[in-house]
């Protein structure tokens, strides 16, 4: 998973208070282009604003074009304010950051999965494999489902974990879904790098 220090955790507060304040209706004249300063996919750069849902916590997520269909859980933070990952006992889960957005509100909501454990692969094992264009389908709380579009997928490093692009703040309702890729440092006892899909609502029902 993402690693974390001050400098994200500001960007992350930034965010949620940033999203918290926009309220849902809420548009901006001039399209993407300032998300330039993010970096990272150009398909990234001109995700349009759209709607938004109002906030409510996620249930499930599934993902048809890689046979994802898994319960989420709620994360928060660490004591020394690293962002949580769901257990290895619950490797099967997926985990939402519940200090950002929720799935289908405006802002960029976070789910973490583990990529495998012990016993093999884990829930998002497969995330790597996804295209733009895939579908995301995340069920909410209040029975709504929010549908999403992936517009990229990128392989880090960790140490150079794109803090701005996963938990910055954006106009539109975005998803990103975050897990260990690469190659596995037995040192470290973790893989080096961190696969992150980045998606925008594009319906709920």
């Amino acid at each position: 998973m993402g690693e974390s220090n001050r400098e994200y955790l500001l960007a992350a507060g930034l965010a949620v208070l940033g999203a918290l304040a926009m309220g849902q209706g809420m548009r901006s004249p001039d399209p993407g282009p300032r998300y330039r300063d993010l970096g990272g996919p150009s398909a990234l750069w001109t995700v349009p604003d759209g709607d938004a849902l109002p906030p409510s916590p996620p249930m499930r997520i599934r993902i048809p074009d890689i046979g994802l269909d898994a319960a989420t859980m709620n994360l928060g933070q660490n004591d020394d304010g690293t962002v949580q990952v769901p257990p290895f006992a619950r490797a099967g889960l997926a985990g939402w950051y519940e200090r950002g957005p929720a799935p289908g509100a405006r802002g960029s909501s976070v789910l973490l999965g583990h990529y495998d454990d012990r016993e093999g692969p884990a829930v998002f094992y497969r995330l790597r494999e996804l295209k733009p264009g895939a579908t995301v389908r995340v069920t909410r709380r209040d029975r709504r489902t929010a549908v999403f579009r992936v517009d990229a997928t990128e392989r880090v490093r960790k140490r150079e974990f794109p803090r701005g692009r996963v938990y910055g703040e954006v106009r539109y309702a975005g998803l990103r879904l975050v897990t260990c890729g690469g190659a596995y440092d037995r040192d470290e006892r973790s893989y080096r790098d961190n696969v992150i899909v980045y998606a925008h609502l594009i319906g709920g029902r």
